[in-house]
C-alpha cells in the first residue's frame, strides 16, 4: 500500500518551513495545503507551489488533504484539533498538546469521541540514535536502567529573528503556557517513556527567570521517577548561548551507559557511545545519521495512517499524562480541582 500521504499544516512558521514541509516531501509524500492568518506565510507556501488559506475551514474542505500537521501556538492547538477531528482527518498536533492541562484534556475528550487518529509530534521518538538506545535497552546491553539525564538548552532572547514575520510567540505566557519548562521540557518526558516503555509517575522542578527579559521562565531542572523506579533529571534552558555545549542524553544501566551528544534537535546526525561498566572502555555506536527526526516522524505517521495496526504506538491519552506532568511541575492543580475552584 503505498505511503504518498496528502499533507496540510496548519501554522505555516519556521518550524513548519524549515523542517515539516521538507520532511513531508522528503519522505516522498505531498504538501497539499496550508492554513495561516498571516500574509507572509501564505505567500512563503506558495511560493513553494502549496495552495495557501488564510481560515481552518479552506484546509478542511480540500479532500486530498488526509493528514494534518497542527504547529500554531499552544492556545490555538485545541480548536484546530477538535475541528479536525471532527472532519476525520488524520491529526498530528506539535508539543505541548495546548498551553493548559484543560484544553489538552478537551482535546483527548473529543479525539476519544470522534475515534480520529491523533498524534502528538514528539518527534524525538524518531531520532534514529534514540531508536537505536531503544533497541539495545531492550535487548538489555547495558543492563537495568537506573537513571536517564538530559540537557535540552538554547538561546532564546526576545528577539529572537530578524525576520518580520515570525512571531516570538513562545516567550507570551497566555500563548505558550510558560516557557522553557512547557516548551521543551515535553520532549524530555516523553523520550523517558520512549525508551523505558514505561511513563514517569513522579515530577517536581525548579524554574528560573534569570538571564532573559521577559516573564516566562527561561530555564527549568525536573527529577522524576519512572514507574519502574528510574530516576530522571531534565535540564531545560532558553539562558544558554548557542555556542554552548547544550544538548545531552545519557542513558546509565547497572552493565554500562549510552551517551547521545547533540540527537535531541531537529536535525539528523549527532553522535552515540556506549560505555561499558565492566572496562570504562567507549565505543561509538553506528545509527542512520542522515535521517532527521522530522523525515522519520513523516513516515512513522504515514504509514500508520496506511496501516491501522501501526496505530498503537500512538496515544492520546499517553500524551494527555505528559501534559499532566507538566501541570504539576509548574505546581498546577488537576484539571478538574482548578476548575472547582474558579
Amino acid at each position: 500500500m503505498a505511503d504518498d500521504v496528502g499533507w496540510g499544516i496548519v501554522g505555516y512558521g519556521w518550524v513548519a518551513r524549515d523542517y515539516m514541509a521538507p520532511g513531508i516531501r522528503e519522505a516522498g509524500h505531498r504538501l497539499v495545503a496550508v492554513c495561516d492568518p498571516g500574509e507572509a506565510s501564505r505567500a512563503a507556501a506558495e511560493a513553494d507551489g502549496t495552495r495557501a488559506h488564510a481560515t481552518l475551514d479552506g484546509l478542511l474542505s480540500e479532500p486530498d488533504v488526509e493528514a494534518v500537521y497542527v504547529a500554531t501556538p499552544n492556545h490555538l492547538h485545541r480548536g484546530a484539533v477538535e475541528a479536525l477531528a471532527a472532519s476525520g482527518k488524520a491529526i498530528l498536533c506539535e508539543k505541548p498538546m495546548a498551553a493548559g492541562l484543560a484544553d489538552a484534556e478537551a482535546m483527548a475528550a473529543a479525539i476519544a469521541t470522534t475515534g480520529a487518529f491523533y498524534g502528538t509530534a514528539f518527534d524525538q521518538r524518531h531520532h534514529p540514535a534514540h531508536r537505536t538506545m531503544r533497541e539495545d535497552i531492550r535487548s538489555g546491553r547495558i543492563g537495568t536502567v537506573t537513571t536517564i539525564r538530559i540537557l535540552y538548552a538554547c538561546w532564546l532572547g526576545r528577539e529572537w529573528t530578524s525576520r518580520a514575520d515570525l512571531d516570538n510567540w513562545r516567550i507570551d505566557p497566555a500563548r505558550a503556557g510558560g516557557g522553557a519548562l512547557m516548551d521543551l521540557a515535553p520532549h524530555g518526558l516523553d523520550l523517558v517513556d520512549f525508551l523505558l516503555d514505561e511513563p514517569i509517575v513522579d515530577i517536581a522542578a525548579l524554574t528560573q527567570s534569570r538571564a532573559q527579559d521577559y516573564t516566562v521562565d527561561d530555564g527549568a531542572l525536573l527529577i522524576g521517577r519512572s514507574a519502574g523506579g528510574v530516576l530522571a533529571n531534565l535540564h531545560v534552558a532558553y539562558n544558554c548561548p548557542d555556542a554552548l555545549p547544550r544538548r545531552r542524553l545519557e542513558v546509565v544501566g547497572t552493565r554500562g551507559q549510552f551517551t547521545a551528544i547533540d540527537t535531541m534537535g531537529q536535525v539528523a546526525g549527532g553522535s552515540l557511545t556506549f560505555t561499558d561498566g565492566t572496562s570504562g572502555l567507549a565505543e561509538a555506536v553506528a545509527f542512520d545519521a542522515a535521517a532527521s527526526p522530522f523525515l522519520e516522524q513523516v513516515r512513522a505517521f504515514g504509514s500508520a495512517l496506511r496501516r491501522p495496526g501501526e496505530r498503537t504506538a500512538y496515544s492520546a491519552e499517553r500524551d494527555l499524562h505528559t501534559m499532566r506532568l507538566l501541570a504539576r511541575a509548574y505546581g498546577m492543580p488537576p484539571a478538574a480541582d482548578a476548575a472547582a475552584t474558579t
